[in-house]
Formats: C-alpha cells, structure tokens, sequence
C-alpha cells in the first residue's frame, strides 16, 4: 500500500510518499481502508523531532475515517463494509482526568493513517456521522476532541457564558468557535488577520481582535465584558494579554505552546479572582463519543481549507507549514 512515511526526524527530505506492507488485522483489531484524513501541526512537530516520546520510522497520521475491509480474531461489534472515522489514540487508561503512561497517538508511535490502510483496535471504531462526507468525517478526530475535552470537560463551559478563543483558524480553535456557538456561549475570537476575523463572525463569533495589534490587550475587556472560558493553544504571548479580562471563577484551558514555552503574568490577577489555569491534552474515548454526538446533534462539520490526493501528501503537509489559513487540510485516499 502506499502511505506517508516518515523514515528520520530530521526534516522534510525524510517525508515521502511511499510503498510500504500493507497491515494485517491481529487479535481484537479490524484493518480500515482509509478513504481521507486530515493533517495537523502536530505532524509538523514530528518531521524536526520535536515530539515528545519519538519513534521513527513511521506513517504519519492521526485523523482518519474510511470503511472496514477485514476484522480480526475474536472482534465483535464490527463487520467487512462498516464505515467508521477513528478515534486517534490508543491506550488512554481507566482514569478521566489524565492518560496513562502507555498512552499515544496514531502516526508515532503508532502506525498512522495517512495511508491506504491501518489496523486499529476494534474499540477505536465509531460510526461515520451520516451527514458527513468521508473528507469531513477524516478531518474531525484529533482537533474536534482535543477542543471538545477543553471546552466541556476541563473548561466546563455553560450556555450563556462568554468565551475567548485565542488564535483562531487553526483546526482546535476553529472546532472551539463551532462547539461554543452551538453550546449557546457569547464568543469572541484573536486573529492574525482582518480576513481570518470575518470568517469567524460568519460562523457566530461576536467579536474579535487582531493578536497582530500591539494594543487588543487595552481593548480585550470593554469588548467582552468580561470572560469566563479561554481556549488558548499559544499562551505564551496571548495570556498576558487577556488575564485582566477575566471574570471571578473564570477558566483558562491551554492546550498547546505552540509560540513558546514561557508564560509571564502577574499571580494576583488570578488568585484574587479565583480563576484556574488548567491544562488538557487530546481526550479521552468517552469525550470522542460525546463530541460526535454533539457535532450530530448540532450537525456541526469541519471547515476544510484544501484537500490534496495522497500522492501529494508531502505537499499537503508544506501547505500546512506555509500557506495555513483556516480550516483543515484534507488528504483523500
């Protein structure tokens, strides 16, 4: 089968698309012939090494929805032509709040899905959302449940409260608009341009402002009111920037560091407001059930940038790198 393959983490000369054994279904797995799956900054990360836990080689690839081809031994709950989209991890544990240490992703270290095949345990299958094409159902899982889990498990975000989305555009933060508009949520966005600010009003947000502005940190307050939730994947700069919005008992779940590492602020302007900081990463297979509920629900769909054929998924990939805007990138099988 032919699949993205990462043979080194050493950058993008060691991403190719390539021929490699097609899998075969084990004890309590079912092999998926993927039909699309989307990419993520994640993959990113992972052809300069900069990923916890690497293991090279591998196929690269979290997000992925297809149809079951062939079942293994002692599966139930699954047969030969079910059409499914993939919970993206493996192993997550018994306990809710945190993963266990044998916890990790699809495409490193485990194999991935940006190929013509993978084998998954049975217990990773959920039905494809009927109102979802193959493309829109492969370019939910990684950062559909990664904004979900923030949002409704960590954040606990109620209808009528209001919520900043920092940095949107990017797959988690685009889903965190669509989630929190749906959940009846007073939403206001950052952005890093005029057009990326549009789109989100046309989505529902209420408001927004360009974290390109030296300035949205005076203006952040009088327009929000005040704010109860964040959802923010760079904290780095953006925190500082909106903690004095913030309401007593307000939430700030951050789930990434993509613009660095360190945070700067001052400890009153949270403890005397009686707010948390609180980190989340991915989810677990409870809260992927719950979100595709929500989304069927809802009838919430991805927003898709650009779709590429996997012959052209290295390419896809340095469209994420350089020409990202909003949405996700779509690989289609």
């Amino acid at each position: 089968m032919k699949a993205l393959y990462l043979e080194q983490a050493n950058g993008f000369d060691s991403v190719s698309v390539k021929d490699v054994p097609t899998p075969t279904a084990g004890p309590g797995e079912v092999r998926v012939a993927i039909k699309a799956g989307s990419l993520n900054h994640r993959e990113l990360f992972i052809v300069h090494g900069q990923y916890p836990g690497m293991t090279v080689p591998t196929i690269m690839g979290c997000d992925g929805a297809g149809i079951v081809d062939q079942v293994g031994e002692g599966v139930t709950g699954a047969k030969v032509g079910d059409e499914v989209v993939l919970y993206p991890a493996r192993n997550w544990g018994a306990d809710r709040h945190a993963p266990a240490a044998d916890f990790g992703l699809l495409g490193m270290p485990f194999p991935g899905t940006i190929a013509e095949h993978v084998c998954v345990p049975v217990e990773n299958l959920a039905p494809k959302p009927a109102f979802m094409s193959f493309e829109e159902a492969g370019a939910m899982p990684l950062t559909a449940l990664t904004s979900w889990r923030a949002l409704m498990f960590k954040g606990q975000l109620k209808a009528g409260e209001t919520v900043l989305i920092s940095g949107v555009g990017g797959g988690v933060a685009t889903f965190g608009l669509a989630f929190a508009v749906a959940k009846g949520a007073n939403v206001y966005v950052t952005g890093e341009s005029d057009e990326v600010l549009k789109r989100a009003y046309d989505m529902g947000a209420k408001g927004g402002l360009l974290f390109t502005d030296p300035e949205w940190r005076r203006q952040i307050g009088k327009l929000t009111g005040g704010i109860d939730v964040v959802l923010d994947g760079a904290p780095s700069p953006s925190l500082p920037n909106y903690i004095r919005a913030i309401n007593p008992g307000a939430r700030i779940v951050i789930y990434g560091s993509t613009a660095g590492n360190e945070i700067k602020f001052n400890a009153t302007d949270l403890f005397l407001k009686s707010a948390s900081i609180v980190g989340s990463q991915v989810g677990d297979p409870q809260d992927f059930r719950d979100m595709l509920a929500f989304a069927g629900e809802h009838r919430i769909k991805p927003v898709i940038e650009r779709t590429f054929p996997l012959a052209d998924a290295k390419e896809a990939l340095l469209h994420l790198r350089d020409a990202h805007s909003f949405g996700k990138t779509v690989v289609v099988m």
